[in-house]
């Protein structure tokens, strides 16, 4: 069995953006018109027909299908969109057999990309044959969830090979999730029924339920509106503080306050430690849970989740008891947060790939090559001039993933009319500014601050567009830093120009002219004789000269590091220690260490 989530699909430009943008509204139109038929109690046999034809519709796939578990635990298909034979529809699946069995074992969606090929999961020898004989091939099943029972399974399914999307996968557990609220909705009304007319002083509890019923319905057609307008938790929040009163908070996935209203007649008090409490429950069992503050008040909290992803929170604090049908209606709000975080967090993944893709084409590109037409327009589009574009920076934070990194340049890049990416597995940013120095400081600091860490950040200024020699001086000039032990710093390669001759490649002929200069008997000595002549010589430097140090450092008895002094001597002279040719020595010595650690040993 496959992954339940795949990447969604990238969009290559601004056209496929926009495109996926409008299928992404008309979804979510479609599947909350559906939603808003389901404030009408019973008519479950309209409901179910609908909502798998919807899915049809907005998944593509050949067929849908909806099958409920019956007394005896085996799954019987009750709605259907596309076209099956009698012998499927009529086809029951028993308990834990088959992709179905996989679904309401997990409690979680599952697809295979081919059934005929899929294993892990209990095959059923009849059902094998149906699935052979309508010649299906791809399968997603997602559970019907009714507090933690599974009630049933909404299947996708298609007659050729392919994955699922991470988009179609939420989709349907959408509509699952609809699906199961209308079966329970229904179910309650027929108790309620049922009740009435077993005993006459019932009324008073029917009415109450109605009323909430009601209620918990205007809460749903407003959050839809929320959704169909194109609003966000704040929206969300005073939704829920018009219907329920109180404070509402909504928190995202680093805990951080995105939005609260409160009533007229809100509670007061605050309790972080408890509402830390409640999440962690709420996130491990995936319901709504409850908490008596130390004024009184009831805290009510939910988990914002999807896929198994943590997107935030969402709170209720009042002094009212939470009754069963608020429970529904915060739990249900935190879904369509989390839609609206999906949605929102697939259009800046959208964004960074293309900004993404733009910066790598802009890095690849010839200098001396006009930049095409189109990847200019492309950049026009979203307020970058590529000939503006004046300043590369590339960082690195060995404890957080690049991925992490690229992150936050993509949110500071708009500040300088840049582009943010991945480059040949470095963060790195193209950008407009007239003080690169300060630049790298204030995205050093930034960067420092959010991901908690310690960052290098390296700038260096372009010249003649050759943007790709200008990342090639700061990745190495960044190199270059963590060889010296820099772990933490903002810095340009204009401030480490003595190293210039290691990490420029264009002055490779320079060092190596140096160093040959300066070293060359030492080096060829220790090349013929297998010693350590250079290593002497950098201790030496390191140590100031002190012989017990030196020494020391080279696990070496001084009478030894005498020895290959005067060897050294005899090889350079015996002025090498004078001042002028210690200098020169000490940085040729630097230099050459620099070299091997960045391109390794020097051949023959």
């Amino acid at each position: 069995m496959a992954p339940t989530d795949p990447e969604p699909a990238s969009g290559g430009g601004h056209g496929e953006l926009a495109a996926y943008r409008l299928r992404r509204e008309r979804e979510l139109s479609s599947l909350y018109a559906t939603a808003r038929s389901l404030t009408v109690l019973g008519e479950v046999d309209v409901v179910l027909p609908s909502i798998v034809r919807e899915a049809h519709e907005l998944i593509g796939s050949d067929f849908v299908y909806l099958s409920l578990l019956d007394t005896d635990g085996d799954l019987t298909l009750s709605a259907s969109a596309g076209t099956i034979s009698p012998e499927f529809s009529s086809a029951r699946m028993p308990a834990g057999a088959g992709l179905g069995g996989s679904v309401i074992e997990a409690r979680a969606p599952v697809w295979v990309s081919d059934y005929r090929q899929a294993h892990g999961f209990h095959r059923h020898r009849d059902f094998d044959l149906l699935v052979a004989s309508e010649g299906l091939v791809a399968l997603l099943g997602v559970p019907l969830l009714v507090g933690d029972r599974v009630i049933g399974v909404l299947f996708a399914a298609d007659r050729t090979e392919r994955p699922f999307e991470k988009d179609e996968v939420a989709l349907l557990s959408a509509f699952a999730d609809h699906a199961a609220i209308a079966l329970n909705n229904a179910r309650l009304y027929d108790e309620s029924r049922v009740a009435l007319q077993r005993l006459q002083d019932a009324y008073r509890v029917i009415e109450d339920q109605v009323a909430t019923m009601e209620r918990a319905a205007a809460v749903h057609e407003a959050l839809t509106h929320v959704v169909l307008t194109g609003g966000g938790p704040g929206d969300i929040a005073q939704s829920l503080v018009d219907h329920l009163e109180g404070v509402v908070t909504i928190r995202d996935r680093d805990d951080e306050i995105v939005a609260t209203r409160s009533s007229g007649s809100a509670a007061a008090g605050d309790d972080p430690c408890l509402e830390r409490e409640l999440l962690e429950e709420a996130r491990r069992t995936g319901r709504c849970v409850h908490g008596e503050g130390a004024d009184g008040t009831v805290l009510s909290v939910a988990a914002i989740q999807a896929g198994g992803s943590h997107l935030g929170s969402l709170s209720l604090r009042r002094r009212a008891v939470t009754e069963s049908a608020d429970v529904r209606m915060l739990e249900r709000s935190a879904q369509i947060t989390g839609l609206l975080a999906l949605m929102r967090d697939a259009r800046v993944e959208a964004e960074e790939r293309v900004r993404g893709e733009l910066l790598m084409e802009l890095l690849s590109h010839p200098p001396l090559q006009p930049v095409h037409p189109a990847l200019r327009d492309r950049a026009l589009a979203r307020g970058v001039d590529v000939d503006q574009l004046d300043v590369l920076v590339t960082a690195d934070c060995p404890e957080r993933p690049t991925g992490d990194i690229v992150r936050e340049l993509h949110a500071s890049s708009p500040e300088w009319s840049g582009l943010a990416g991945e480059y040949l597995g470095r963060a790195t940013m193209l950008l407009r500014t007239d003080d690169p120095e300060a630049a790298v400081r204030t995205l050093h600091h930034r960067l420092r601050r959010r991901l908690g860490t310690p960052v290098l950040v390296v700038a260096d200024r372009i010249t003649g567009h050759d943007r790709a020699h200008s990342f090639t001086l700061a990745q190495r000039c960044l190199d270059v830093m963590r060889c010296l032990g820099e772990t933490d710093r903002g810095a340009t390669t204009r401030r480490y120009a003595m190293y210039g001759l290691v990490f420029d490649p264009r002055r490779s002929r320079e060092l190596e002219g140096f160093i040959g200069d300066s070293l060359g008997p030492l080096l060829d000595y220790d090349r013929r004789r297998s010693t350590d002549l250079v290593s002497t010589a950098a201790a030496y430097f390191a140590h100031s000269g002190n012989l017990s140090r030196t020494a020391h450092s080279l696990h070496v008895h001084t009478n030894t590091l005498l020895k290959r002094l005067d060897r050294i001597a005899a090889l350079l002279g015996d002025d090498w220690r004078s001042a002028d040719s210690a200098l020169r020595l000490h940085l040729a010595v630097r230099l050459h260490q620099l070299r091997v650690v960045l391109d390794g040993p020097p051949t023959g």
